[in-house]
Parts: structure tokens; sequence; C-alpha cells
């Protein structure tokens, strides 16, 4: 399933890492930055949530939640969250439903090796539940600049 701009976005309910279900519903009234990210605590991703976490401010400011996802488990999440001191949900996808709904989870190539995993992929949500925005195969460096000013334009 292909998701696109104007589409409204597929729900989902997932554990987070302190073990509590959390669904889109949970935040209706506040746009949503839902990032999907291959593993917990590895270079890339580690960069990326870290710089969620650096500017969490700014997407409170924005009234903006942050929901990350991946495939790893709600213990990996609690560990990966308390050593980097993440602020916001991670949810965990073991059984890779919603990374399949929103369509992430792809044949990937590294080193010669093919294997299938998460593109590292942004789905702005807005208030209405809509997704305004899409950032496929992300680029981890300044890629919270881009969400900013796509929040800033909702």
């Amino acid at each position: 399933m292909s998701l696109n701009i104007g589409d409204k976005a597929p729900p989902i309910k997932l554990k987070n890492q302190d073990d509590q279900i959390i669904s889109l519903d949970d935040f209706k009234g506040n746009n949503i930055v839902l990032y999907f990210y291959p593993q917990d605590d590895t270079s890339g991703c580690t960069a990326e949530a870290c710089s969620f976490r650096d500017n969490f401010s700014t997407f409170e400011k924005l009234d903006a939640v942050v929901l990350g996802v991946s495939p790893d488990s709600v213990k990996s999440h609690k560990k990966f969250a308390e050593k980097f001191k993440l602020p916001f949900h991670l949810l965990s996808d073991e059984n890779k439903e919603i990374i399949n709904t929103y369509d992430v989870w792809h044949e990937k190539n590294m080193f010669g090796r093919k294997y299938m995993g998460v593109v590292r992929t942004t789905f702005i949500i807005n208030r209405k539940g809509i997704i305004s925005h899409i950032f496929p195969k992300v680029k981890v460096d300044g890629h919270e600049k881009e969400i900013f000013e796509a929040l800033k334009n909702i």
C-alpha cells in the first residue's frame, strides 16, 4: 500500500518503550511527526533520535508530537530511550504490521549484500489526521530543519 500526501493516515496502535499502548488518536489536535527508523542504538538512528531530542522544544512550539517506529522490541526501545534520554514515544512494531502499512519495509543493499529492512522515512500528519508531508529515504543530517519548515507551513 503506497501512501500519498493528502491521504488519511492509517491508524496505529503499538506499545511504546514503557509498555503502554499508543494510538494516533491519542494525539488528535496535534501535528504528528511519525518517523520510521531501522534499529535502536545504531549510528544513524541514534543521530536522528538525538537530533529530535535536542530540538524537542521546537517541536513542542510547533504543536508537534514526535513518534518513532522500528521493528525493535519494547525492551530494546526502553534501553535506547533511557540511554539517550529521549523525551518522546518509541513504538515497537516487531510484527512489521504498521511498517508494512506505511510501506517502509523494502529490500536494501549494503556492501553488496541484499536484505529487507526499514527505509528511514518521516511522515507529517496534520491535526486532522491527513498526511501533509512525506520524506522518503531520509538523510539524517539537517532533517529536523526540513521538518520544522514543513510544520510551519501546515
